[in-house]
């Protein structure tokens, strides 16, 4: 087994808030940088050891970090508005790369880390190499609903707010940040398509086939709108590919990074050709 990558803890101030990251050095500095992106109840810890496999296994340097209201992050002070994820892949998301000093990433995003990362390519079309997204949201879905639904009602009788603990500082502001909000009426109308036709780059499309979040619906609606998609639907596997189906992910998200630095590199060696002549 290939030994951990080296990786450094910190914080970087971002719209005002403080949140936490976590940076895995590239074995290849020539390499792209993957930027993640987690869940709705995500954070860098509830990663747990994916980063790391996913750096052993491309090369890539990674930044994981935690948003406002997750993981080690500040507390989440207020109601979290409907427009919450645009905020994150418009403003959050654009100057958290700036201050850290990364250009043209691989955005990696889950479940709304996903959606974020959707919207920030959407209106940033020239600021990023590549999407892999695990089960994102472009509408809100009766499936969706009803589960969120069952989660609030498990937080409120089981010992999940014990489990939750184990990843965020603040759990309760965490949990009800997210279920308040996907729960609100006016979220109902939710929508990010309208950022899909804008997006240039290409995109990886992971969802389990037990998904008990969402269904094909949702990435087959990014592929209609940014036919440069791949959809790779996993049996056996529920929201969580990189939990659910780690190896089947892992191999996947590798495959399609060397196909596309592939393909790269020989669209270089076209355009150098052609110059030459």
């Amino acid at each position: 087994m290939a030994a951990a990558a080296p990786h450094q803890r910190g914080e970087v101030l971002v719209d005002g808030k403080r949140l936490e990251t976590l940076w895995i050095e590239p074995a290849d500095k020539h390499r792209p940088t993957i930027v993640m992106l987690h869940e709705g109840l995500g954070s860098v810890a509830l990663w747990k050891d994916f980063p790391q496999r996913l750096a052993s296994r491309t090369g890539c340097g990674i930044l994981v970090y935690s948003r406002y209201g997750h993981g080690n992050s500040d507390q989440l002070l207020e109601k979290r508005p409907v427009e919450f994820m645009h905020h994150e892949g418009e403003v959050v998301l654009p100057e958290l790369l700036d201050k850290l000093n990364i250009t043209r990433p691989i955005l990696l995003g889950h479940s709304d880390g996903g959606s974020i990362a959707l919207i920030f390519a959407g209106k940033y079309p020239d600021r990023l190499r590549a999407l892999i997204l695990e089960a994102p949201h472009v509408f809100v879905e009766d499936l969706s609903v009803a589960s969120i639904t069952e989660a609030k009602v498990a937080y409120l009788t089981t010992d999940l707010p014990r489990k939750l603990g184990r990843y965020h500082q603040h759990v309760d502001a965490t949990f009800w940040g997210w279920n308040d909000i996907w729960l609100d009426p006016q979220f109902r109308s939710w929508n990010i398509e309208e950022y899909l036709p804008a997006i240039r780059c290409p995109i990886l499309c992971i969802q389990g086939e037990e998904d008990e979040y969402g269904t094909i619906a949702q990435v087959t609606a990014v592929r209609a709108r940014v036919p440069a998609t791949e959809i790779l639907m996993l049996p056996n596997c529920k929201h969580s590919p990189h939990r659910d189906q780690t190896e089947a992910t892992l191999e996947k998200m590798a495959e399609y990074m060397a196909l596309m630095e592939g393909s790269e590199e020989t669209a270089r060696v076209s355009k150098a050709a052609g110059e030459e002549q």
